[in-house]
Parts: structure tokens; C-alpha cells; sequence
């Protein structure tokens, strides 16, 4: 096929695209002033919540499949390119700091490399050989789980990394902002919000990134919190590596067990600087060894390390 006629393929796949075509909320945006150009943007980025919430029940069922990977010392692997893998490889970078998630539990398979995070690699995009290569390299199996993130759903890179996981029998998920694409009939569960035309035809930074964020926000904080990285609503798994975090440590045990800052900072201090171990320590009255054992019994499940504690000081009495 010469290159021409390739061309126009790619055209004709693209224009049916819903990412890709005109929206008429942007007539002559050229000719707008500053502050019509910000309305017209704010009212398109109000639809993309509502189209996210359509797709809760498949973001659940993600939820589940990556906190039970990760619960049998799986791997959460993302799969991008372009503005898709940058937004992937921020939410993977975010996790270890946010939950002590060992980073080799979060893995990032980028076209183009590292290079990619801060510049354009757009002729990697195009490769389905340098897809399977690069997702071959991270070795995946049937107790993995690879997430493969394209607005348009069609990414050659993307979609052969994602065929061949498959193949493995590593457990695919594709978040995707078009129907019946190719990656969604790759996946094992399709995550599909339909955000409609951009303000900038084309430019999936905008609406179809931010619903790729919002949905792997939810999905990995929500693994976090299925797996007790989370109490209430404290971020308790962090680790107070300098003095902003201690400081957020010693808030956090502040609030959760409602004591003032010299007992929290203690309790933080006899645990080693470990917060859930404060934190069983402050809620069930047991020893930083009680509860120490404790997290490990329940795999650093925390609400269930401090019923476990608990119960246990309970027994001794």
C-alpha cells in the first residue's frame, strides 16, 4: 500500500472518531475573547464527571481486579503513549509516596521511553512491534494486571502491548474515550467514557485526559483503600520522610484516634515513625510488637489490624 493511501486510511479512521471531530461549541473560538474562551472550556469540562460516572460499574469491577492482583503480590502495569502515558505515568509515580507501594508493584510501559515523559514521541505511537517488545520486557503473567490507556482506543503501541498481556494471561483493563475500538476488544474489561468532540479538535489533553485522570485516580486509590492503605479518609500508609510528612503523620494520628498533637507525636516516635503502627497502637492500647505483629497478620490491612489488636488486648484482660 503507498504511503498516500495509508494516509487517507488513518484519515478516515480518525475522522469517525468522536475525539476527533469538530464541536460546534467552538465556532469561531479564534475570534473569542480571553474570558468566552475560558467559559467555552469550563462548560465542556463539565460533561466529563457526568461521562465518567456512566462508567462506575466497569471502574468498580477495576477496582476489585487491581486491589486482588496487587493482594496476591501481583503487579499493576500502564501501557501509554503520548498524552495517554504521561497521565498514566503520573498516577504510577504517585503511588509509592502516597501509599508505600513498593515500586516494583507499579509499573510503566511508555512509547519512546523515559524520553517520552517530558517530550513527543510520536513515530513509537505507530509501532505494534515496539508495543509487544516493550510490554514483553516487563514479563507480565496471570497474576498482573495491565492497564492500557488511549483516548482514541487505537494506539498500534498501546493495543499490541495490551494483545499481548493478554496472551499471557495477565488480567487487561483499556480506558478509552471511544466505543468499539480496537483496545477495547483487546481488554478483558473496557472502561469507555464518550466525552465528545474536544474544544480543540483532536487535542485529547483536554477532556479525554481528564477523564483518563479522574478514572485512574479512582481506580488506584480505590485498590489502595480496598486493601486498608486508607482509614476513613487519612492517608494513612505515608511515610514521613521529611518535615512536611511528619508533620502530616502526626495530623493524621491526631485525627483519627482525636488526641492532641504531644500524644500523637509519641505514639508516632515509639513506633519508629510508622503511622499505622501508631495508629493500632493509639486506637487498640497494645504495644508497637502487638502491634506490629498485628498489620502483618492482616497484611497491612489496617482496620482489620486494629479489630485484630483489639480483640487480642481484650482476651488478655
Amino acid at each position: 500500500m503507498s504511503r498516500s493511501k495509508r494516509g487517507k486510511g488513518t484519515a478516515r479512521n480518525l475522522s469517525g472518531l468522536s475525539t476527533e471531530k469538530l464541536n460546534p461549541a467552538a465556532k469561531n473560538l479564534d475570534l473569542k475573547s480571553s474570558l468566552e474562551i475560558a467559559r467555552i472550556i469550563n462548560r465542556e469540562d463539565a460533561k466529563v464527571a457526568a461521562a465518567v460516572k456512566r462508567a462506575l460499574p466497569q471502574i468498580a469491577r477495576g477496582i476489585d481486579v487491581m486491589a486482588g492482583a496487587l493482594s496476591q503480590n501481583g503487579r499493576l502495569i500502564y501501557v501509554g503513549a503520548g498524552t495517554s502515558g504521561r497521565i498514566a505515568a503520573l498516577d504510577a509515580a504517585e503511588l509509592p509516596p502516597t501509599f508505600s507501594l513498593n515500586p516494583r508493584r507499579i509499573q510503566l510501559v511508555i512509547a519512546g521511553g523515559t524520553k517520552a515523559l517530558s517530550s513527543a514521541v510520536e513515530k513509537e505511537e505507530d509501532s505494534p512491534r515496539l508495543g509487544e517488545s516493550a510490554i514483553t520486557r516487563k514479563n507480565p503473567a496471570e497474576k498482573d494486571v495491565v492497564v492500557g490507556v488511549s483516548a482514541s482506543g487505537r494506539t498500534p503501541f498501546t493495543v499490541a502491548a495490551l494483545k499481548y498481556a493478554r496472551s499471557r494471561c495477565a488480567t487487561t483493563i483499556a480506558i478509552t474515550c471511544n466505543r468499539n475500538s480496537p483496545l477495547e476488544k483487546s481488554a478483558d474489561l473496557a472502561i469507555v467514557t464518550d466525552v465528545g468532540p474536544e474544544v480543540v479538535s483532536g487535542s485529547s489533553r483536554m477532556k479525554a485526559g481528564t477523564a483518563q485522570k479522574m478514572i485512574l485516580n479512582m481506580l488506584s486509590t480505590g485498590a489502595m483503600t480496598r486493601l486498608g492503605y486508607v482509614y476513613d479518609g487519612l492517608m494513612v500508609n505515608v511515610v514521613p520522610k521529611n518535615s512536611k510528612l511528619k508533620e502530616r503523620a502526626i495530623s493524621i494520628l491526631q485525627q483519627a484516634a482525636g488526641i492532641s498533637r504531644a500524644p500523637a507525636k509519641s505514639a508516632l516516635k515509639q513506633a519508629g515513625n510508622s503511622v499505622p503502627a501508631a495508629l493500632v497502637m493509639l486506637l487498640s492500647g497494645s504495644t508497637c510488637s502487638q502491634a506490629t505483629r498485628a498489620l502483618k497478620k492482616s497484611r497491612n490491612h489496617l482496620r482489620q489490624a486494629i479489630i485484630e489488636s483489639s480483640n487480642q488486648e481484650r482476651s488478655n484482660h
